[in-house]
């Protein structure tokens, strides 16, 4: 019996990271390709700012309501139903440009529909996998999961980049349509049980409310959104910015740009090995800390160094530590929030992102036809390395969180 029960979530953690796996790589390849072709048509932050705008403010006003619905519905719908929306609009792009249509106003209109539905996606998606997964595996397969995306993510810039620089634009957008139906199709074979669902008839704005309310009174939750506030707001221009940065000081050539997105990724690939072969992370604040300060420091040496394939190493660096991060935030929250609120809180860590990256491309991107976006990431690194050691220094966290942690250990 043991045996069998093992093999079952096995199974059932296979179909989930299979389908979003999938999902993710055709995802990748169309927001890298968005992001080269405005890029190379128009090498302004003004045009980026409005990309990212349309790509997360959408994201704010659904996740409002997104997280409510990852825990009152079944979350495999809002998946599958997410996945055909995104890869509806793909299609529409694809088909507008194919007739000749290429304004930037099509793109801008599709960021946001595709926002949109990953806006409904993204909490359900986070919250499901304590419903197929014990809670003592969530480490290793929140590391596995980081591991084969950043697979994918190698793959996704030299695709993108062959399909871009070969067959164009349009060709990328149809194969995330194709990849976006297989991911619906192997996703339908997932079986499991819908959880804790209420039965009272309670509105969303209230359910929303306890979201929040939860999330307010909830000493660690609380410390992770701050943190994560100030954390995402600083990273932006590293975030967004480099493929303005790389081609402004070191040529416009794709290969470059994919480069770019490539060592980061490599380096993510890594840190998720590193993740999944351990299976634990014991002091997860700690872990988080720790990543902010590598984050800062090689953030900084990004806006220094004067060579080419030397910043490409500083990138893989710094790429090693995301996996880490991540898998540090969400395993806390996955183990620590009650599973009829785990949609809620992730849609809060969702509208966190989406309120602060846009509002530091706001910031940063005008700037980037200022100043030089080295300077940016020099000053924003410094200020990452600060915010990492406040967190070493502030003993009512560190105290808080390694009590949250022995009890989880107990």
């Amino acid at each position: 019996m043991g045996n069998d029960l093992n093999s079952k979530w096995i199974s059932k953690a296979v179909i989930f990271l299979s389908s979003q796996t999938i999902s993710l790589f055709g995802s990748s390849i169309v927001a890298y390709a968005i992001i080269w072709y405005i890029t190379l048509k128009t090498s302004s932050g003004n045009v980026m700012t409005i990309t990212i705008l349309c790509t997360f403010l959408p994201q704010i006003l659904i996740s409002l309501f997104a997280g409510v619905w990852a825990d009152r519905y079944s979350r495999k719908k809002l998946i599958i139903y997410s996945d055909l929306f995104i890869s509806l609009s793909t299609l529409a792009l694809a088909a507008f440009f194919m007739a000749g249509m290429t304004s930037l106003n099509l793109i801008y209109l599709a960021s946001i529909v595709r926002s949109i539905g990953s806006g409904i996606q993204a909490p359900a998606v986070s919250a499901i996998l304590p419903q197929i997964v014990p809670v003592e595996k969530l480490t290793r397969i929140n590391g596995i999961s980081s591991t084969v995306n950043s697979v994918m993510q190698i793959l996704a810039p030299a695709v993108g980049g062959l399909l871009l620089a070969t067959v164009g634009f349009v060709y990328a957008l149809l194969f995330d349509v194709v990849t976006g139906v297989i991911a619906v199709i192997i996703m339908s074979f997932l079986k499991f049980d819908k959880g804790k669902i209420p039965d009272e008839p309670v509105s969303t704005i209230e359910d929303l409310k306890r979201g929040v309310r939860y999330a307010r009174e909830h000493v660690l939750i609380k410390y992770i959104l701050i943190f994560s506030c100030v954390f995402f707001f600083l990273v932006t221009p590293a975030a967004f910015l480099t493929p303005l940065l790389v081609q402004r000081s070191f040529g416009s050539d794709i290969w470059r740009l994919a480069a770019n997105e490539l060592a980061w990724t490599i380096g993510a690939l890594l840190g998720g090995i590193a993740v999944a072969l351990k299976g634990e992370i014991k002091n997860r604040i700690n872990a988080m800390a720790v990543s902010c300060f590598a984050f800062g420091v090689t953030y900084a040496f990004l806006g220094i160094v004067p060579d080419f394939f030397l910043y490409l190493i500083v990138m893989l660096l710094s790429g090693i530590f995301m996996p880490i991060f991540n898998t540090a935030a969400t395993v806390m929250i996955q183990e620590n929030v009650t599973e009829e609120m785990l949609g809620r809180v992730f849609s809060i860590i969702q509208i966190i992102i989406s309120v602060v990256m846009p509002l530091g491309m706001l910031v940063f991107g005008p700037l980037a036809d200022v100043i030089r976006i080295e300077y940016m990431m020099i000053g924003t690194g410094l200020l990452l390395a600060v915010l990492a050691l406040y967190i070493f220094s502030n003993k009512s966290i560190l105290m808080y969180a390694q009590g949250q942690s022995g009890d989880q250990d107990q």
